[in-house]
């Protein structure tokens, strides 16, 4: 007998297969089906809801569609059959576990031009129209749930955290609100926060994208744009009713994520261990009856993307003279053409969607996030490094090459400690 047995498929087709003909997205929909989006007014009603959806194009309101990078493979598994073209989400209850908001920064169009503010609520301020048949769909979600990190397990037992059975438990684990965020680009605001033209951010994201969204250079009456690219999660420690308030004493990081360090425990990095340190910190500030509030972005190895990080890595440890400071973003930029891509313009918008007008303790060295939340308007009180004893050997090379290019330090290397080889050779 040859040839393999058939392979039955995991799931069953669907019937209604998409339709053949296809729906060009370059005219606009007959005059009055456009659904207004009116970003930065205060009021929902009036700011109208983020309308995204494919069943009926000409209400859209928005280019793209939800789930970022993920819409990807909702295509293909309409494509393979598996999922019905024209699902809508049972939204009952879904609603956030904890209440969030409104703020006063959700009704400023400058502080907030990369989230809904509007986005965890649609359910409920969107009710009606999603009983008469809309397809609007939540772009936040906001649920409870606990973490354990065994470097919060350590701080308990050598005595840094002690259990309170609120913020963290007797088992060591931190109960925590956490919520999901996708992105949601009003294109003006972002192109204002670059200082450049709107038109010319919406003729580079249509050719950088291999012209994927035809309708940022043929809609320019749609202003809001919903990215194929990877959202962001926060964790709070403590109660969130205390946002807002400015008695609230807050300790915040904002983490940019390295799978490596963060899941895997790579040492080439100090990644995780300052995420840990960020939690303990927030843990802290929690049980006096603060928040602690962790940020993070899904903007892997600076935003370059991880086949980048990893090339980078290994042109380090090649390079004549051995993995040194002097030379941490040249190799970066030799292979990339630029030493970050993370580009924190956007990055505070989160922090004033939570209410945060102040930060007590600043968990970062980043002197490129620092400038961005002051520039914003937020006023950060302490800034604080990641302890010594917590960086690994092998990511003494990046600590002092970030300290050397403006980080947040006691210290600077000087131009000999730069020019030293601190990291393992490539095999070691």
């Amino acid at each position: 007998m040859t040839g393999s047995p058939a392979v039955p498929p995991l799931m069953p087709r669907v019937r209604n297969a998409p339709p053949r003909a296809i729906v060009l997205t370059s005219h606009p929909p007959p005059a009055g089906r456009l659904v207004p989006l009116r970003w930065g007014a205060a009021d929902p009603a009036e700011r109208g809801p983020v309308v995204a959806t494919l069943h009926d194009p000409e209400v859209r309101n928005v280019i793209g569609t939800h789930a970022g990078a993920y819409a990807l493979h909702r295509a293909l598994a309409i494509a393979a059959g598996k999922l019905a073209p024209g699902h809508r989400p049972d939204l009952t209850d879904t609603t956030p576990a904890a209440h969030i908001g409104p703020y006063p920064q959700w009704g400023d169009p400058e502080r907030i031009v990369s989230l809904d503010p509007w986005g965890h609520l649609t359910s409920e301020i969107f009710a009606d129209r999603i009983a008469a048949g809309w397809d609007i769909r939540p772009t936040i979600a906001v649920t409870r749930a606990r973490i354990n990190m065994p470097e919060i397990a350590a701080a308990v037992r050598v005595g840094r955290l002690e259990s309170d059975g609120a913020v963290l438990t007797d088992a060591g684990e931190v109960r925590v609100t956490k919520v999901a965020v996708e992105p949601v680009w009003y294109l003006p605001g972002v192109a204002r926060r670059f200082g450049i033209s709107t038109t010319d951010l919406r003729r580079c994201l249509f050719e950088q994208t291999g012209g994927m969204f035809p309708e940022l250079v043929t809609r320019p009456d749609l202003e809001v744009f919903l990215p194929p690219i990877g959202g962001m999660s926060v964790y709070i420690m403590g109660d969130p009713s205390r946002l807002g308030r400015p008695e609230t004493r807050i300790a915040c990081r904002v983490h940019d994520e390295c799978n490596g360090s963060d899941v895997f425990g790579s040492d080439i990095c100090t990644c995780r261990p300052y995420l840990a340190h960020s939690v303990e910190v927030g843990v802290a500030t929690a049980q006096r009856g603060g928040l602690g509030v962790v940020v993070y972005n899904r903007k892997e190895g600076r935003a370059l993307g991880e086949v980048t990080k990893f090339l980078v890595y290994n042109a380090r440890k090649r390079q004549a003279g051995g993995d040194r400071a002097e030379a941490y973003f040249q190799r970066t930029e030799c292979v990339a053409g630029v030493a970050d891509m993370r580009l924190q313009e956007l990055m505070p918008d989160v922090l004033h969607w939570l209410g945060i007008q102040r930060i007590d303790h600043l968990v970062s060295m980043s002197h490129l996030k620092y400038a961005q939340i002051v520039a914003s308007g937020i006023e950060v009180i302490e800034r604080l490094p990641i302890p010594d004893e917590l960086i690994p050997p092998d990511a003494n090379v990046e600590m002092d090459a970030k300290k050397a290019s403006g980080y947040y330090a006691e210290s600077i290397p000087d131009r000999l400690a730069l020019q030293l080889p601190k990291g393992r050779a490539l095999g070691d």
